[in-house]
């Protein structure tokens, strides 16, 4: 079975709820009945209850929710919700109010307060519009300071990693992270490829050098990131710094780094810049016709996700099948 496929049959087993915000599109629109009539989720779409919604007709027939968001019975305590989140950075109620006209800050109030379990969103907002109300209300894990973002990716014909299925870290958010970054990124990435996989993670943090071959000032934070992941979670397999052939290929692991944990059965790799993790997804992506999923963000409290702007309807629906399986909903 394909990897999209298995992640579909797992959400649908999760009996979530998201909230996509952007329902005047109609890529969103379809997705959502798309998503609806495969059972991966319940959908919620927003209307500002100006204009009927792309194919309302077909939506209102596959049973999903359409929230008018102004004359929502849960406004002004969202207000001051938000208010309250938001004043000490100087946000007067006035403004909270006006920031809830934008339905990407009341989907995520939506998804703050547990109404719903994630929000899918950016198929006509920019990346930053689409994460800004996300870090501002839903904020981060416990235990993480680092929101990121990750891309899944599924090789073909491929024995390395997990059966040629990998995680890719951080391809999308995080130009030159600190040791505390990488350290974050790292520990985010090894629980979402259990969230999505259900494989125990193996975490190689690359760079160009192998446990010492190489002596840089640069090689200082990846070396230092493993250090603080190991003691805070002992029985991670994590392991670095490591080039990309000795992370997945256990012979050469056994000539550079016999003894290693991870080395040679990587199936999470974190890269030491965004330059790097962005270049090597699309070379894994064109060259050996992998198919890649994302970018994914990881490290939120509950998940918020953004789609390219350029998306199409299919990877919508995926998108949704992998933020169910990010919800804190059991199976």
């Amino acid at each position: 079975m394909e990897l999209i496929e298995q992640i579909k049959k797992r959400a649908a087993e999760k009996n979530c709820t998201l909230i996509l915000p952007e329902s005047y599109d109609k890529r969103i629109a379809q997705a959502a009945i798309d998503i609806t009539r495969q059972h991966l989720a319940k959908v919620v779409l927003l209307s500002d209850g100006t204009n009927p919604l792309p194919d309302q007709d077909r939506i209102e027939a596959a049973g999903i929710s359409i929230l008018n968001y102004r004359h929502d019975g849960r406004h002004e305590a969202y207000v001051q919700r938000l208010y309250e989140l938001r004043k000490g950075k100087g946000l007067s109620k006035e403004q909270a109010a006006k920031l809830l006209e934008d339905p990407l800050y009341y989907g995520a109030m939506l998804v703050e307060d547990g109404s719903v379990d994630g929000m899918v969103a950016g198929a006509c907002h920019s990346t930053g519009d689409t994460l800004r109300p996300a870090l501002q209300i839903v904020k981060t894990a416990p235990g993480i300071k680092t929101v990121s973002a990750y891309f899944l990716m599924a090789v073909p014909d491929c024995t390395y990693g997990s059966g040629g299925v990998f995680l890719f870290a951080d391809s999308g958010l995080v130009e030159y992270p600190d040791e505390e970054q990488l350290a974050d990124i790292a520990v985010a990435s090894a629980r979402s490829f259990e969230q999505i996989t259900g494989e125990e993670p193996v975490v190689a943090l690359l760079s160009y050098s192998t446990m010492g071959s190489a002596r840089n000032l640069r090689l200082a934070p990846v070396i230092a990131a493993k250090e603080r992941v190991k003691e805070r979670y002992p029985n991670l397999k994590i392991d670095g710094e490591l080039q990309l052939d000795a992370a997945i290929d256990e012979s050469v692991a056994e000539m550079k780094c016999r003894g290693s944990r991870v080395a040679g059965k990587a199936n999470v790799l974190i890269f030491p810049d965004l330059n790097s993790g962005n270049i090597g997804y699309k070379l894994v992506q064109r060259l050996a016709k992998a198919e890649a999923y994302g970018p994914v963000t990881q490290g939120l409290k509950r998940p918020v996700n953004d789609l390219s702007r350029g998306c199409s309807v299919q990877d919508i629906v995926g998108v949704a099948a992998i933020t169910c399986l990010q919800a804190d909903v059991p199976i």
